[in-house]
């Protein structure tokens, strides 16, 4: 089955990447993988510490995840699956679509603010030619009647 890979972050603009890649796989049979990244600590010498705040951030993203989970399967009919990576974000991303030969499209949902779509959107584009999928983005400010036209 194909997959939509979509990026579970404190974005505000995560939200409407979450909606079309549920609303998208709902439509065509495919399923929904969200991928967290966990970025790597900065002290690494206080692995006590490191190791604490590594599992806290795993129940925030897993309490985060079951939040989206819920929405899919109560009105979208998918069951989405989590996968948890560390390192870099863009870094694990492209390593996540490598490792999985069944994730079919990258979603992205991108900021609208002055500053630009956001880092992962701008990084990920960079790097677009040589991903073996086609990368979707979402702009953040889209409606959810928008996105259910769209989709």
């Amino acid at each position: 089955m194909r997959k939509f890979l979509v990026v579970l972050d404190d974005s505000r603009e995560c939200l409407n990447a979450m909606r079309f890649a549920a609303m998208r796989a709902a439509h065509t049979g495919a399923g929904v993988e969200i991928l967290a990244v966990i970025p790597p600590e900065e002290f690494n010498h206080w692995i006590g510490v490191g190791d604490l705040m590594r599992e806290e951030q795993r129940e925030r993203i897993q309490a985060h995840f079951e939040v989206f989970a819920k929405w899919m399967r109560d009105k979208q009919g998918i069951d989405p699956e989590l996968v948890i990576r560390e390192g870099e974000p863009a870094d694990e991303i492209i390593a996540q679509v490598r490792d999985d030969p069944a994730i079919g499209v990258l979603v992205l949902g991108a900021a609208t603010g002055k500053k630009g779509p956001g880092p992962l959107v701008t990084q990920l584009s960079r790097t677009a030619g040589s991903l073996p999928i086609p990368i979707t983005i979402v702009p953040g400010d889209l409606s959810k009647e928008r996105l259910e036209a769209i989709t």
